[in-house]
């Protein structure tokens, strides 16, 4: 990896990861890592463009036939891919089907861009993720198998202690928190070849336990609130993410779009963003 390079595009490709649950903002949206690392690459690149494809819920076979087409066409400098997680946890899982889609989507991206971006995502402990352990792991055994075989590289995030702290994760214990997505934007802002700002794998401060009487409140709340409609949707074949596009996918015209900062001369962090002139949507990989 080339050290301090330079990015002028991105795109993100995947699932709730991706999108940014649960790093809401106060009007309701989602910003998350992708969202972060966009904005930091953009404070180095004049007339940077991102396009943030992912969408909650989604298993790999969505990912690959509503996603990846879109994604190459849009020749960036980086495409980052997180998909098949969510087919791991489901009760029947097909990992040979998970294998060949994963591999399709990989076999596409890769020559598309200058740098496909893969994850074995951060997990962390309890009886949800121990359950469906053994399957997450060959998944990210076949993600380092595919990054080895087309160029691509991997963020380790499974393999960080400090993400699989409780206090990275949301309340519904399935998203990482503010936190945690700032932490994942450096760890792959890192693995891109550009200079640490933090470390992303420090363990998180001591802290007192919460005490037993809080933790059943926490459990009951969890039930209530995320375990119990994430049950009923799997029971009905329903998903989060249906009847729901990327934040710059446009399903009339079937594919991605750029947006751009708004205000191209202000230095430092991104503040707001502006959808991108066609004329500014030309990729110079492309040219």
């Amino acid at each position: 990896m080339e050290l301090n390079a330079s990015y002028t595009s991105l795109v993100a490709v995947g699932d709730s990861f991706t999108e940014g649950m649960s790093d809401l903002l106060p009007d309701g949206t989602y910003r998350g890592w992708a969202d972060v690392l966009a904005s930091r690459l953009a404070s180095r690149s004049p007339g940077f463009r991102y396009a943030n494809l992912a969408v909650r819920g989604k298993l790999i076979s969505q990912i690959v036939d509503e996603q990846v087409g879109a994604a190459a066409a849009m020749q960036a400098d980086v495409v980052t891919l997180v998909g098949g997680l969510n087919d791991t946890l489901r009760p029947k899982c097909d990992m040979g089907m998970v294998r060949g889609r994963l591999e399709e989507a990989v076999e596409r991206l890769a020559p598309s861009c200058k740098q496909l971006v893969l994850m074995r995502s951060p997990g962390r402990n309890g009886p949800v993720f121990d359950r469906f352990r053994p399957r997450m792991e060959a998944l990210f055994a076949l993600i380092d198998d595919l990054a080895g075989r087309h160029g691509a590289v991997v963020v380790d995030l499974y393999s960080a202690p400090s993400l699989s702290d409780q206090r990275m994760w949301d309340a519904d214990r399935l998203h990482l928190a503010a936190e945690g997505h700032r932490r994942v934007a450096e760890a792959v802002w890192q693995t891109l070849g550009l200079p640490p700002e933090l470390d992303w794998q420090a363990p998180v401060p001591a802290s007192l336990p919460p005490r037993w009487a809080n933790r059943r409140a926490d459990d009951i709340r969890f039930a209530r609130r995320h375990l119990g409609p994430w049950i009923g949707r799997r029971l009905t074949g329903r998903s989060s993410g249906d009847g729901r596009w990327g934040a710059q996918f446009d399903p009339g015209a079937a594919s991605g779009f750029w947006i751009t900062p708004a205000d191209a001369e202000a230095p430092g962090p991104v503040t707001g963003w502006r959808r991108a002139s066609p004329e500014e949507g030309t990729s110079p990989a492309s040219s």
